[in-house]
């Protein structure tokens, strides 16, 4: 029971250095809008990421033979899971970069954030057991994202909508991969996922205006922080944290990017935090405490016999 109990921390952990990478994302997302459409940016970074990910894969591959480690591999699921897994996360990351071209990044946080709430929600359906402190924590963390993120009028626009449909979109992202997580090895699933990606939003960039190349010099670096981190490496630490593990809760721990996404600003482009924004990342903070908060002794050992 300790060593699952010590897994699942590490996997936490996990989550949580995939919030921050995500997080601090969000500022060269913003910079990249500006500069090229959404189909065009996404096409960008999931080929970085594939690029990334074929060489740890290959990196894989040679430690597991070095070592003599022999890992059972199923390429039907592994295309299905990739399959799954990139058509959901181009939908999500296309609604993502189409609203913050035209929301403001604190609502986008926000709103995008909103699969804390969903996925518990429509996991239970699904048969997943949501524990009785997460249910404390969400709207916690919901009140904390509001106080951190929201400071304009709440008012609904197009932008909006698109991010609504995003959060929508990363809810099923989460359950999709918590489906294939315990089947295929989780960087090749990250790296067939982006792949997908790749193809389908080459698809769309056909249809949009290419960036200009004049501006190569300010949107480069960005594109190339968020297809390496971001996406190689952000989206793998999902894949790997939510192996086993509740989705409800790794999604709580994700959506901790809002809180780096403030504290990001305030040391890379010199924001002050106000009183309120304080506020959201202490509330944020407390939900995520009580997301760890270990179950009753009677839980834990039924938990431990599955």
């Amino acid at each position: 029971m300790e060593r699952n109990e010590n897994r699942h921390f590490r996997q936490n952990m996990l989550a949580l250095l995939g919030a921050m990478i995500w997080g601090t994302a969000i500022v060269a997302q913003s910079v990249a809008a500006q500069h090229m459409s959404p189909f065009t940016f996404n096409t960008l970074r999931a080929s970085i990421a594939v690029v990334f990910l074929l060489g740890v894969c290959v990196l894989q591959g040679l430690y597991r033979r070095w070592k003599g480690t022999a890992v059972p591999r199923s390429r039907r699921d592994l295309i299905l899971g990739g399959l799954s897994c990139g058509t959901v996360l181009t939908l999500a990351g296309w609604f993502q970069q189409r609203g913050i071209q035209t929301t403001l990044p604190g609502k986008a946080g926000f709103l995008t954030s909103l699969y804390i709430i969903l996925v518990p929600l429509v996991g239970i359906p699904l048969g997943k057991k949501v524990p009785g402190s997460l249910w404390i924590g969400m709207p916690l963390a919901v009140a904390g994202m509001y106080f951190l993120c929201v400071t304009e009028e709440l008012t609904i626009a197009s932008g909006d909508i698109y991010l609504c449909l995003c959060a929508l979109c990363f809810t099923a992202h989460i359950l999709v991969v918590d489906y294939f997580t315990e089947k295929v090895d989780g960087v090749e699933l990250s790296c067939a996922q982006f792949f997908v990606m790749a193809v389908l939003s080459l698809g769309g960039a056909m249809t949009e205006t290419p960036p200009s190349l004049e501006a190569l010099p300010i949107y480069l670096g960005p594109v190339l922080y968020v297809g390496v981190f971001s996406s190689g490496v952000g989206y793998t630490l999902q894949i790997l944290a939510q192996r086993g593990s509740n989705p409800a809760v790794v999604s709580l721990i994700m959506s901790m990017e809002s809180v780096f996404a403030v504290l990001g600003g305030a040391l890379l482009l010199g924001n002050r935090m106000t009183g309120r924004e304080y506020l959201g990342c202490g509330l944020m903070l407390v939900a995520v405490v009580l997301a760890q908060l270990p179950s009753s002794p009677r839980k834990r050992n039924e938990a431990a016999k599955t």
